[in-house]
C-alpha cells in the first residue's frame, strides 16, 4: 500500500478531532464509477443483516430516518455490545468494507487492535520460557489489546455520516436502561463450560439475586453501559479514550494475575487506519476484501484454487465437491499460517499468493485423496523466510450488512475476540482479548521468527474477513462476511460456493454444514451433511469429526436481478431484512 502521509480530520463538530488527527491512510479502492445505475441500485431500497434481531432494528430505525449505512452501522454496534456481548465491544475491534454508491469507490477501514507500547515478545512465554496455556493467557491483563472500533467508526463516520453522532445511540441506551430480553444463545454462553466464565466480572454480571445465573427468557438491565453510551453521544471518543472510563480501562488490565502494560497515552495515539481493497475475480465477480493484517487474501487464493476445479459443476450432496474444497482449504491454511501478519512488521506477499500462476500450480497439487503429510506453504513470489503460526483463534466475533437507500454498503466483522473477551469488565462493556491472537511464541521450532509474534504497537493478524461483491460494471453485487476465528475462511468460502456456484439462495448457502480443514484435521457438522458424504470423504481419507465448525455466524446478501436475497446464520439468532423506502 502507498503511504500518503498525515492529515488533520474534522470528527463530530470538533470533539473527536483529538482523537483521529493525523491517521495514517492509504488511497482507497477506485472501482469505475457506473456508467448507468442498474436496476438493483436504483430502488430506494435498505437492507441489514446482523447476528441479534434489536441489533436489525438499531439500523433499520436510523435507515428510516434517512441515515447513511455507517450511522446504523454505528448503532447496530452499539447494540451487540450490549445484547451479544460473547461476541462483541465498544472495546474490541473491526474490520469495515465500504462502497460509496455514488462514486464506486471501496474503502477498507481497519479497526484492528494494536499491541501497547510496553508489549513485549516474551508476554505470553511462561518463566520456563514456554507458551503460556491459552486458558491462562486469556484471562490475563496481557491480553487486551488497544481497542479499535470506536476510532474506526468515528472517521467513517467522518467522512460519510449523515446523522449526528449523538443521536446514533438511543435505541442502545434505552435497551440498557430498561433491560432486554436474554436470548438463548447468550443463555447458552453464560451456561456454558467456557474458561472467562470464571472471571468474577462475568460471574457478577450474569448472576440474579438469589445467586443463580440467567437463563432465556430473563431480563437484563446495564445502566452502567447505558451510562457510558449517553457519555459517548455527549462527549464522542473521549468518552472511551480520555478520561475516567480510559483511566479504568487501563487499571483494569494492569491487575493481575499476568498485567498488562496499556496507559492512557497508547490509547491516546490509537489511529484507525484507511486501507485499499483486494480485489480478485471469482466466477462472474469481483470479490473485494481487506488486505492485512486481514486474512482476506487468503480467501481470494482458496477462491482460486476452486476456479481450477470442477466444484462448480457439482453440488452440496456431492462429496468430491467437499473433498475438492476442504483440499484447497488445507493449501489456503499452510500459506495464510506461514505469512500473514501486520504489514507494518512483516512483508506479506499478497500479489505473489495471487498471482495466477502460483494459484494454478497450487491447485494442482489437490490429489485423489487427502494430501499426507498436510500442505506445506508455498513459496510464493516475494516471500520471506518466517516460521509456522501456531496462534488459537477463538470465535467471540459478529458480522454485519447494511446498504442505505442511497446505495451506500457496509460490510462489518467486529469482534471481543474470545468468549466474553477476557472476562473483565469496565463500564458495563467487556475488554478484548486480542493480544492472544498474536503466536505466543515469537519464533517456530526451527528458530525462524513468526510473521505473527507480539510486537509493540504491532496489530495480531486477524481472519475477519469483511467482503464485498462487485459485477462486471463495479456496481454492488453482492456482501458476506463472517464469525468464527481462523474458521471465517472457511465459512466465507463455503457460502460463496452455495450461493454463486450452486445457485442456492442465500439462506441455503449459508446454512449448509460447514466444513474447517487445516492441517491434518478435519472439523465438520457431521451430522448436516447428505446421506454418504460424509463415509466417502473418510475413504478419501478425510475422517471428519465433530468440533470446531458449529459456531458459524455467517450474514450475507447477493444481487439477483432486481431482488436483494439475503440470509443469515441460522446457528445465531439473526435476522436479514429488505425494505423499500420513499424518496427523501
Amino acid at each position: 500500500m502507498t503511504h500518503i502521509g498525515h492529515r488533520g480530520r474534522r470528527l463530530l463538530a470538533g470533539m473527536l478531532a483529538f482523537a483521529l488527527a493525523s491517521c495514517a491512510t492509504t488511497p482507497r479502492t477506485a472501482i469505475a464509477p457506473p456508467a448507468g445505475a442498474s436496476a438493483a441500485t436504483e430502488q430506494p431500497r435498505i437492507f441489514v443483516a446482523t447476528a441479534n434481531p434489536l441489533s436489525a432494528e438499531a439500523g433499520l430505525a436510523v435507515l428510516r430516518r434517512g441515515g447513511s449505512a455507517i450511522d446504523a452501522a454505528i448503532a447496530m454496534q452499539a447494540m451487540l455490545a450490549l445484547v451479544e456481548p460473547q461476541s462483541s465491544s465498544v472495546a474490541g475491534g473491526a474490520f469495515l468494507t465500504y462502497l460509496d454508491g455514488a462514486t464506486g469507490r471501496l474503502t477498507v477501514y481497519d479497526g484492528r487492535e494494536e499491541a501497547p507500547a510496553g508489549a513485549d515478545p516474551g508476554m505470553f512465554l511462561s518463566a520456563d520460557g514456554k507458551p503460556l496455556p491459552f486458558p491462562v493467557a486469556v484471562l490475563s491483563g496481557r491480553a487486551t489489546g488497544v481497542p479499535g472500533v470506536l476510532k474506526m467508526l468515528a472517521l467513517a463516520h467522518d467522512e460519510h455520516g449523515k446523522l449526528p453522532w449523538r443521536d446514533l445511540f438511543g435505541d442502545a441506551t434505552r435497551a440498557a436502561t430498561d433491560g432486554f430480553i436474554v436470548s438463548s444463545r447468550l443463555a447458552r454462553m453464560i451456561h456454558g463450560d467456557f474458561t472467562e466464565n470464571s472471571a468474577p466480572d462475568v460471574k457478577r454480571y450474569f448472576t440474579k439475586p438469589d445467586g443463580t445465573l440467567l437463563v432465556a427468557g430473563d431480563r437484563l438491565a446495564n445502566p452502567a453501559y447505558a451510562d457510558f453510551l449517553r457519555r459517548l453521544a455527549a462527549e464522542g471518543l473521549p468518552a472511551l479514550y480520555a478520561g475516567p472510563t480510559a483511566a479504568r480501562i487501563v487499571a483494569r488490565t494492569h491487575d493481575g494475575p499476568l498485567p498488562g502494560t496499556m496507559t492512557l497515552a497508547d490509547l491516546a495515539a490509537y489511529r484507525p487506519v484507511e486501507r485499499e481493497a483486494v480485489c480478485r475475480p471469482y466466477r462472474v465477480y469481483q470479490v473485494c476484501v481487506p488486505p492485512p493484517p486481514s486474512s482476506g487474501a487468503a480467501l481470494l487464493e482458496l477462491l482460486g484454487m476452486l476456479q481450477h476445479t470442477d466444484i462448480a459443476t457439482r453440488g452440496p450432496n456431492d462429496p468430491q465437491a467437499w473433498f475438492e474444497f476442504a483440499e484447497a482449504s488445507r493449501l489456503m491454511y499452510a500459506d495464510r499460517n506461514r505469512y500473514f501478519g501486520d504489514p507494518k512488521f512483516v512483508s506479506v506477499p499478497v500479489e505473489g499468493l495471487l498471482d495466477p500462476a502460483y494459484i494454478a500450480a497450487r491447485a494442482r497439487l489437490i490429489g485423489p485423496v487427502a494430501a499426507v503429510p498436510p500442505p506445506a506453504a508455498g513459496v510464493p513470489a516475494g516471500a520471506q523466510t518466517a516460521g509456522i503460526d501456531t496462534s488459537v483463534d477463538p470465535m467471540g466475533t459478529s458480522h454485519l450488512i447494511v446498504r442505505d437507500a442511497a446505495g451506500n454498503v457496509v460490510s462489518m466483522t467486529t469482534t471481543v475476540e474470545s468468549i466474553f473477551g477476557t472476562g473483565r469488565m469496565v463500564d458495563g462493556f467487556f475488554l478484548n482479548n486480542q493480544l492472544t491472537d498474536f503466536d505466543f511464541a515469537p519464533k517456530d521450532s526451527e528458530g525462524r521468527a513468526e510473521a505473527n509474534a507480539v510486537a509493540p504497537r504491532k496489530r495480531p493478524r486477524s481472519s475477519m474477513t469483511p467482503l464485498i461483491l462487485l459485477d462486471a460494471q463495479g456496481h454492488f453485487a453482492g456482501a458476506l462476511g463472517s464469525a468464527g476465528g481462523s474458521a471465517i475462511l472457511a465459512y466465507v468460502g463455503k457460502s460463496l460456493v452455495g450461493a454463486i456456484d450452486w445457485r442456492l439462495p442465500m439462506q441455503d448457502a449459508i446454512a449448509l454444514p460447514n466444513l474447517v480443514a487445516m492441517g491434518p484435521a478435519f472439523y465438520g457438522e457431521v451430522d448436516k451433511f447428505a446421506p454418504g458424504v460424509v463415509d466417502a470423504l473418510a475413504a478419501r481419507g478425510m475422517a471428519l469429526r465433530p468440533g470446531q465448525g458449529e459456531d458459524s455466524g455467517i450474514q450475507g446478501v447477493i444481487v439477483r436481478g432486481d431482488r436483494f436475497d439475503g440470509g443469515y446464520d441460522p446457528r445465531r439468532e439473526g435476522r436479514a431484512i429488505t425494505e423499500t423506502v420513499g424518496p427523501r
